[in-house]
Parts: C-alpha cells; structure tokens; sequence
C-alpha cells in the first residue's frame, strides 16, 4: 500500500516507520529541521525491541507534492486539525482511508466534516517516544493502537486497516465503541499533560507525590462528569486503573511536556479545554481543568516569547 504519514511526530515517525520496514511505501509530511534531517540521513527510529533506519521513503513538506495514496495516518497535533484536513485534497483518491492517531476527543470529526465521503476512523494511541533530535524518534514502551468508526460498524475499511497495522507488527484492535476509548485516554491526558507542564515533572514524579496524585483524580472526575454529558460512562474504578497505568510508566514525560520542552504550542485546548467548555455549558463548574487551562496558556506564552528572545 502506499501510505502518507502527515506530521512526522514520535506518533506518525514510529507507526510510519513499522509500515515502512514491512515493506509498504511511505510519504512522510514533516517541516523544520526535523524535515531537513528526514531527506538528509533518512528516519530512524532507537526501540528496546529494535533499531529501524527508513530511507527508501518520500520525505516532503506539502501534500500537494506527494500524490495519491491509499492510507493516510493523520498525526497532527489537535489545534492543526483543521488546516491539515484541508491539505489533503492532493493525496485523496475515493477509496483513501484516513486513520487519525490525535489526542482529544473531537479531530476525527473534524476531518469528516472536510471529507464527508471518505472512511474516517477514530485512533487512540499508547505508546511512549519522543523526538530525540531531528530525523530520530525514541520509542521507550508501548506502541498499540485502538481504533473504530463513529458509529461503531465493523466496515471492510475499517478490516483493511486492522491487518494493515497487524501484518506490520503493531498490535491493535478494532473497537465497536471507540469514543469510550478516547474518553477514557482523555481520563489520563487532563491531569498528567497539564500537571506535568506546571509541576515540571515527569508521570515518575507525580505519582509518587500524594498531592500532585489527589490532583490528578480530582481533575479526572471532571473528566468523568464531561463524559457522561456525552454519553459515556467512565466507573470511577477507572481513576485507580489510570493511577496504576501511570506507575508503570517509569520517568516518562507526557507529550504536552515535551512540547512545553521544545518551545512548541500546547495542547490544553483539546484536553483540559475541552472538559471545561462541557461542563460550564451544562451549569456544571470544571475549576481544576479551568485553572489549568488558563495556567498554561500563561506557561506557554512565556515559554514562546523566551524562545524568540533567545
């Protein structure tokens, strides 16, 4: 198959990677030096289950000069949604499948709204990497994907890509109620990604601070309270099971800190942004995911302004 990974992130470098060396050709968007990198020495990607170098791939900057493809894996972050969905015109055939492997609850819709006759599936992503300098991705854990249609169906799109990602190693499941399933990500993306950017800490480090742990639970029950405005059940059993998740994830810096790290916006209008604008809509108050928001909009001022006076 042929293949567009648009935003060549630690997401879209590592999944585009696995596609790649299993034999599937490969167009990778990226931009910056991190581009420049990519079509200078290739992708490469340093894993405890296996170093990967991708070279014989289209390493470019615009869609409009990659082509048509079969897949595309949509790996932007959350506030480039919409400009990307509007960019892919020039790779879009009628049969093209776009699989969005976003944080947040809403992009894959988004997407949809653009191109209302393609096949758009919902990805949730669980894996631990990072871009470790331009062209190289550290992947330290993980690497599965979960996925589904909006309206559940088991569609022979939705089977193609499933033994798409199989047949190249990357484990995954096909979901029949995939917003649950970004809901309950969500669970872990409003406090760990905010607390991490305002404690300066790694998820090590919050959960072996009791308070920075009580913070988190409490910022989930509003994660659970926007959620059942929507439909969705999350058993407030599923606070400890994040809780234990996240020991088990060692000194691993949420993406939202490494962005804050490299100077790059945040994504706090998809997590905790989001958790706020439900609950104040239905009279509820959402003082924890507020006072993040607005607490990293500030960080992130400053970060973007010290990075310009550097």
């Amino acid at each position: 198959m042929r293949i567009a990974v648009i935003g060549t992130g630690a997401v879209g470098g590592y999944f585009g990677a696995k596609l790649a060396a299993a034999g599937h050709e490969l167009v990778f968007l990226a931009r910056g030096k991190h581009l420049e990198a990519l079509q200078a020495s290739g992708l490469r990607v340093l894993s405890p289950n296996g170093d990967l170098h991708i070279y014989k791939a289209d390493f470019l900057a615009s869609t409009a000069q990659a082509g048509v493809v079969d897949v595309i894996l949509f790996c932007v972050k959350s506030y480039d949604t919409q400009p990307a969905a509007e960019s892919l015109g020039p790779l879009l055939s009628d049969q093209t499948t776009i699989l969005s492997l976003q944080n947040g609850i809403d992009n894959p819709e988004k997407i949809a709204a653009v191109w209302r006759n393609h096949a758009v599936f919902s990805g949730v992503v669980y894996i631990g990497a990072e871009i470790s300098s331009p062209g190289v991705i550290r992947h330290s854990n993980g690497g599965k994907i979960v996925f589904g249609a909006a309206d559940g169906q088991r569609s022979q799109p939705a089977i193609q890509i499933e033994r798409l990602l199989s047949e190249a190693g990357i484990p995954c499941q096909l979901s029949s109620n995939i917003h649950e399933v970004q809901w309950s990500k969500l669970l872990w993306n409003a406090p760990f990604c905010a607390i991490s950017c305002l404690a300066r800490a790694d998820v090590q480090q919050i959960v072996d601070s009791p308070p920075l742990t009580s913070l988190a639970i409490d910022c989930m029950s509003e994660v659970q309270s926007a959620a059942k405005l929507r439909g969705i059940i999350l058993p407030r059993a599923l606070f400890d099971q994040t809780i234990a998740f996240s020991r088990g994830l060692g000194a691993f810096k949420p993406s939202m800190l490494q962005d804050l790290e490299a100077g790059k916006p945040l994504e706090h209008e998809a997590f905790n942004g989001t958790v706020a604008k439900l609950l104040q809509a239905s009279g509820k108050a959402a003082p924890i995911n507020q006072a993040f928001q607005s607490l990293l909009q500030q960080l992130e001022r400053h970060s973007r302004e010290g990075k310009h006076t550097r």
